[in-house]
């Protein structure tokens, strides 16, 4: 523990005093100080003037990060017959019908990512509170309801990043490792932050981005300038 508290309070140190920064520099202060015995994820929050209880504001969508994710994404298909086949060549962990609904339903969830063929929501749809509350329930919106599931399943093997606003209209996802180049980042951070702008809803009022904040899993956050990350 006192390893522990020695590691986090010399963090605290370095990020004290720093905000609003430029992408790179918060980047290179998080890289600074990532030290864990384990390849920390680096991840983003932000805060947008939204309120997604009217479903005129909510954002939600989909984006392909540049340089992947560095993590190893677990994919089960809801499919049948050839379509069951293509997922399996495809890489998917799991895949099933009814039988993969009745696993699902007594709890185990073994999978980051659920895509299902259109004929197979009914089965899914009962899934929905199970699945719902996860960010889990496949949706056409962003591509894991589909016909083409082997495209599906690569792309979310590939560093396919979900994002949902959620209560207080905050969007967060991983956009990387530690371990990575400063580079390859910088470039994945931007391509989230730019999938997020896109996706501005039609009832979205005054100010869209109102803070964008960056760090490592177990260490400290640091805030980015809105405009500058929205102008670069």
């Amino acid at each position: 523990m006192a390893k522990l508290g020695k590691r986090i309070r010399a963090a605290r140190e370095a990020f004290a005093g720093k905000e609003n920064l430029t992408i790179e520099e918060a980047v290179a202060l998080i890289k600074g100080n990532s030290n864990t015995k384990f390849d920390e994820t680096v991840e983003i929050a932000m805060n947008l003037g939204i309120d997604p209880r009217h479903a005129d504001q909510m954002v939600r969508g989909v984006v392909g990060l540049p340089n992947g994710t560095g993590k190893d994404v677990r994919v089960a298909v809801f499919a049948r017959g050839p379509k069951a086949d293509e997922a399996k060549e495809a890489g998917a962990d799991i895949v099933g019908a009814e039988d993969l609904m009745e696993i699902v339903q007594g709890g185990k969830i073994d999978f980051d990512r659920c895509i299902a063929t259109p004929d197979m929501m009914p089965v899914v749809g009962r899934l929905g509170k199970v699945l719902g509350p996860r960010n889990l329930m496949p949706n056409p919106k962003v591509g894991t309801v589909t016909m083409d599931v082997a495209a599906a399943v690569k792309a979310a093997k590939g560093g396919e990043v979900q994002f949902k606003a959620e209560k207080g209209g905050v969007v967060h996802a991983g956009v990387g490792k530690a371990s990575f180049d400063e580079a390859k980042l910088v470039e994945n951070i931007r391509a989230f932050i730019g999938a997020v702008a896109k996706a501005k809803p039609a009832g979205a009022k005054g100010s869209y981005m109102q803070k964008i904040a960056l760090s490592s899993s177990m260490g400290p956050g640091v805030t980015v300038s809105v405009d500058k990350a929205v102008s670069e």
